[in-house]
């Protein structure tokens, strides 16, 4: 008999155990057996939770982006002008709960299962539309195409992680948030220029 109150403990445990094995494996090939050890309990439990692996990595998604969600509103809150807004994005984007090696390697494979899996898909279209959204309505009244400046920055940022992944070394967050900001000052400048 499971105890009660206990489901929301070891759903979070399972979707933790989920990013940690994934970053450990490089791999979405991790077994439902694999990740339910890491979180402490058997394969049956994690089936009886979650039904099946494809809906454990789309929790593990959505725990991802509810996490990076939370930082960039709590970021924007506090920033007052377009231009501080974009920064904060940025800084959310690379905050130490979101670059690190685990939730950077997640995000990569994330990205390979979304070419089948409809659901995670779904996840990261929404996540694609928040954040154009949110640079193309800061970006707005600094540059003549902020269309173009929101997709430029969404990419960049896209970009540092997949190259995260594959680096040697990881690159600190502080480096791959000046790397962005360097391409957002860029930007403001030229489309202010263009006018």
């Amino acid at each position: 008999m499971p105890k009660v109150g206990m489901e929301p403990i070891r759903r979070s445990a399972l979707v933790k155990a989920t990013i940690s094995e994934i970053g450990a494996a490089g791999t979405l090939d991790v077994s439902v057996s694999r990740i339910a050890r890491a979180a402490g309990m058997s394969s049956a439990l994690a089936h009886h939770y979650f039904g099946s692996k494809e809906q454990m990595l789309v929790a593990a998604m959505r725990h991802i982006l509810t996490i990076f969600g939370a930082e960039v509103r709590g970021a924007m809150q506090m920033a007052h002008t377009p231009q501080s807004r974009i920064e904060a994005i940025v800084r959310a984007s690379f905050s130490s709960q979101n670059f690190r090696a685990e939730t950077t390697a997640a995000w990569l494979h994330f990205y390979l299962q979304a070419q089948s899996s409809e659901p995670t898909r779904k996840l990261l279209t929404i996540y694609h539309h928040r954040l154009r959204s949110n640079l193309v309505a800061n970006f707005r009244p600094l540059v003549a195409d902020p269309e173009t400046a929101a997709e430029t920055i969404g990419s960049l940022i896209d970009g540092v992680y997949l190259r995260q992944v594959l680096r040697p070394e990881a690159m600190p967050k502080a480096q791959a948030v000046d790397l962005v900001l360097a391409a957002v000052h860029r930007l403001i400048t030229e489309g202010q220029s263009h006018r």
